[in-house]
């Protein structure tokens, strides 16, 4: 306490004014240089109680900080009587909280994005591997037609691997933070029957009906672009799910709180232990094809997410699954 300089300077003018009172007290008369003496004594001794008990105060404070410092999980919380030392030691506490709280959330970021690194490598180790194994059995085959039956294969792994790494990137790029997204007023039928151009071949290859039931002039609010990603991945997973000769329906609720556009498969439904996975990224449920990569749905989940809305999935009661997309009013 008595390393502080004001504390020292305080000191040596208080002996001086004390040594000058009591002086003069005695001048007067001896009862009053007692009495200063006296008086000087007492508040020299309740001056010193009262700064111990405030310096002891701020060691503690201190010793919490380095508590925090260090990484301690404990923390220190006094009780202490209103004033200035309490208002510091609150505002410290919830300094440290706060601290606390950023800490855990970088350390779960880390963790997340180590688990994304290695699931990234393992995904795309699976198609790399094949690819080598292809180059060498290229090498010793000397039929001609199996040689192109091998280049097929082999085109049919990069063009997975390319669609690995594009929909990496558009993950990654969302996790950022740097994709903004557009405020349009866009309509739902039409957004649908662009988006799905793209299947009119393979849902006539398999046979695949499709039923869509959508009124018009029905209105959201939302980026045309990445929306239409939405939907062509989850009539993707539908296509998937359905095989030949299915069935996908879909259909558009508007009402005064909300717009939900749901998507209906007569595949085989989810399994009970998939539903509270199935939009984590890298999850493969038990029903999902070999060429599934478990990052189209998280994909999904983060563009709704990030313009408003919920992406939900469910086992329908007649059989099948169902997507519901929702964008609130």
């Amino acid at each position: 306490m008595f390393r502080n300089r004001e504390i020292q300077r305080f000191t040596v003018l208080f002996v001086i004014i004390t040594a000058a009172s009591v002086i003069a007290g005695f001048g007067i008369h001896p009862a009053a240089g007692i009495l200063a003496l006296v008086s000087a004594a007492a508040f020299g001794a309740a001056f010193f109680l009262f700064t111990r008990a405030r310096y002891k105060s701020i060691a503690d404070i201190s010793e919490q900080i380095d508590l925090v410092l260090h990484n301690d999980e404990r923390l220190f919380v006094s009780e202490s009587d209103e004033g200035e030392i309490s208002i510091l030691q609150s505002e410290i506490t919830k300094m440290t909280l706060r601290i606390r709280e950023q800490n855990n959330a970088l350390k779960r970021e880390k963790k997340h994005l180590a688990d994304s690194l290695a699931d990234i490598a393992h995904q795309l180790r699976t198609p790399l591997t094949s690819a080598n194994l292809i180059l060498s059995l290229l090498k010793n085959s000397p039929d001609e037609r199996g040689r192109k039956a091998l280049l097929r294969d082999m085109q049919g792994l990069f063009a997975q691997m390319d669609w690995l790494v594009t929909y990496l990137l558009k993950l990654s790029r969302l996790d950022a933070g740097i994709v903004v997204f557009q405020r349009e007023q866009i309509d739902v039928g039409r957004l649908i029957s662009v988006a799905l151009r793209t299947f009119q071949i393979p849902m006539e290859l398999h046979h695949v009906d499709l039923q869509i039931d959508i009124p018009e002039g029905i209105i959201i609010q939302g980026d045309s672009g990445w929306l239409s990603e939405v939907i062509q991945n989850i009539f993707k997973n539908c296509m998937e799910s359905v095989g030949d000769n299915g069935k996908i329906e879909i259909a558009c609720e508007d009402t005064l709180l909300f717009t939900e556009i749901t998507f209906h498969d007569s595949g085989a439904g989810f399994e009970k232990e998939d539903l509270p996975r199935l939009f984590d990224r890298f999850y493969r449920g038990k029903n999902s094809g070999a060429a599934g990569y478990g990052i189209g749905l998280a994909l999904c989940k983060t563009i709704i997410t990030r313009q408003g809305g919920t992406i939900t999935a469910r086992n329908h009661p007649r059989g099948g699954a169902v997507f519901s997309v929702r964008f609130s009013k």
